[in-house]
């Protein structure tokens, strides 16, 4: 007989994680990558152009000065794409426990990136979104809470995959076969 599994805390962190974590990574990697750029406005073809928008990107991640040229050009060209498909993974709930873990570990990377900027009193925008958003507190506290709640996702979700599924037969209701 198929039961459900019933739902404990585990399940409903899991739930939340993917159900928040997954649409603002979504809408993270799409607004660094395909939402228009304000600076070109009397040349309306150049609003949507790829390449500028990872460019102005790049130049927020370089703000930070953690990482040398190369590596400022290595996230802002591949980090909107991950933050997008990774969103779409970890929304769907696909091999939560992997990609789970890797959204984990951005944040906690996002939250440590923050705070290094806020408690040096630097003085430029978060790059998270489109928008610029200066970093302060709520910024700080924002991300902390972000990266715990993806921290006990993918805890939560290493957990439950190694517990048997509800679906599976138990050892008792497999019969072994019989030999003569």
């Amino acid at each position: 007989m198929m039961q459900s599994t019933p739902l404990n805390l585990r399940r409903a962190v899991m739930w939340l994680g993917r159900l928040i974590l997954g649409p603002v990574f979504i809408y993270a990697g799409y607004s660094k990558a395909f939402l228009p750029n304000s600076h070109f406005w009397p040349w309306f073809f150049f609003k949507f152009s790829l390449s500028t928008n990872i460019a102005n990107f790049a130049f927020q991640v370089e703000a930070f000065k953690l990482l040398p040229p190369w590596g400022v050009q290595f996230v802002a060209h591949t980090l909107p794409f991950t933050e997008i498909v990774l969103g779409f993974l970890v929304l769907i709930g696909w091999q939560l426990r992997i990609f789970g873990s890797m959204l984990a570990a951005i944040m906690v990377g996002f939250s440590v990136v923050v705070t290094r900027a806020y408690l040096l009193h630097m003085n430029i925008n978060c790059g998270c979104f489109a928008t610029p958003q200066p970093i302060n507190t709520e910024k700080v506290l924002e991300d902390a809470a972000m990266a715990i709640l993806g921290v006990l996702m993918a805890a939560f979700a290493i957990m439950e995959s190694r517990k048997p599924h509800p679906w599976s037969a138990s050892a008792e209701d497999v019969v072994a076969p019989v030999t003569k």
